[in-house]
């Protein structure tokens, strides 16, 4: 089914692109993954694994950092607790890789962010920098579903014979990354590049895949790639057991440029189901439904507002640049301190028209060289 979604795609009129991550990214193909026999290639597989048992190297987990430690305007280490005890790691540098959510928290609880916003919560003031946790970015998807009449898809993966399949050969529906194949289009000819990801699922994907699919289905996914809505984050005490707020602030944009994008690529998902490659195995249109017209923009949206979910992208809360809306310089250093850098995806200045994992991986191998210079 992820075969005839490309074949559909094509027949809508979106050109076949096989390597989306190369000069042109319009266009249709199945996914780039990062697997390593049929399991997902995480980071900490493909680069810490190898280097475990190097004597200058010390791996802690089941840690929770507290703050990072200064002396005057100098990073000096962090605290963290480990089994109930706060224990003190010193360093020459501190690298952040706390991610978009945590990395502006810990920053703030070290005293570095708003000036009123800390002493509201009475921290002390390490650095005024106004500009931590703000521009939060994330990319809103919209899970349009179809149920089918056959039993092929991806909930038939927990079968016995699937099982012994990817244990005994790696192989088979159980090393399915979900969103096998992809397409990236424009919501009109007017955009720049493309403004919608379309990601094919050949299974029903309700409520981030936590609810179970009542029956075999599909499911488009339609992705705002570039969102005008910017959030934040924002701390909700000085505790750092406590989790931080978050506002995302979809489709809060003036000129409502999110939504019209959204209801667009529905339609586009729609489109492209009705394609004869598809149409074979389409049984019903479950999500937004049949009573909801093709054209009919007020149920789109009606639609869009109540399914709409996170696709796991948060982005720019310590943000790069130089100025006062800037959090890390171009080598990644937070203004206005020493011996403190921040590594993740927060410091994208825009959300990257895409998937966040291998951008994320090139801002860090970037700041390794960095570091060794």
């Amino acid at each position: 089914m992820s075969r005839a979604f490309v074949e559909a795609a094509i027949a809508s009129g979106i050109a076949a692109n096989p390597d989306i991550n190369g000069a042109s990214q319009d266009g249709v193909t199945l996914t780039q993954v990062t697997q390593r026999r049929g399991k997902r290639e995480s980071t900490a597989t493909a680069f810490l694994d190898p280097v475990r048992k190097r004597e200058n190297l010390t791996i802690v987990t089941g840690a929770h950092a507290k703050r990072v430690v200064f002396d005057g305007d100098r990073a000096v280490g962090v605290d963290y607790v480990l089994d109930g005890r706060t224990q003190f790691a010193a360093a020459r540098e501190v690298i952040m890789s706390a991610g978009a959510i945590n990395s502006p928290h810990l920053l703030m609880l070290s005293g570095i962010g708003d000036a009123t916003h800390l002493e509201d919560h009475g921290i002390d003031v390490v650095h005024d920098l106004p500009a931590v946790g703000h521009h939060l970015q994330d990319h809103l998807a919209v899970p349009v579903i179809f149920t089918i009449r056959e039993r092929i898809s991806l909930l038939a993966a927990e079968s016995k014979a699937q099982i012994a399949k990817y244990l005994l050969l790696r192989k088979g529906m159980l090393t399915s990354n979900v969103g096998e194949a992809q397409a990236f289009v424009r919501s009109s000819p007017e955009v720049a590049r493309p403004d919608l990801q379309l990601i094919f699922a050949p299974v029903e994907f309700i409520e981030h895949g936590l609810e179970p699919p009542p029956g075999h289905g599909v499911t488009v996914g339609v992705i705002l790639l570039p969102p005008k809505s910017e959030g934040a984050i924002t701390l909700a005490s000085d505790d750092p057991f406590a989790a931080p707020k978050m506002l995302a602030n979809y489709l809060c944009d003036d000129e409502g440029n999110d939504l019209r994008v959204l209801i667009a690529g529905v339609k586009r998902a729609r489109e492209i189901m009705r394609e004869p490659a598809m149409a074979r195995y389409v049984e019903a249109d479950m999500w937004p439904g049949e009573d909801v017209g093709r054209d009919d923009d007020s149920a789109i949206e009606r639609f869009i507002r109540g399914r709409a979910e996170t696709l796991y992208h948060p982005v720019g809360t310590c943000r790069m640049g130089i100025g006062t809306g800037a959090v890390v310089d171009p080598q990644l250093r937070v203004h206005g301190v020493q011996g403190l850098r921040v590594v993740d995806a927060s410091v994208m200045p825009r959300i990257v028209c895409g998937n966040t994992n291998a951008p994320t991986i090139m801002i860090a191998e970037r700041a390794a060289e960095m570091l060794l210079a």
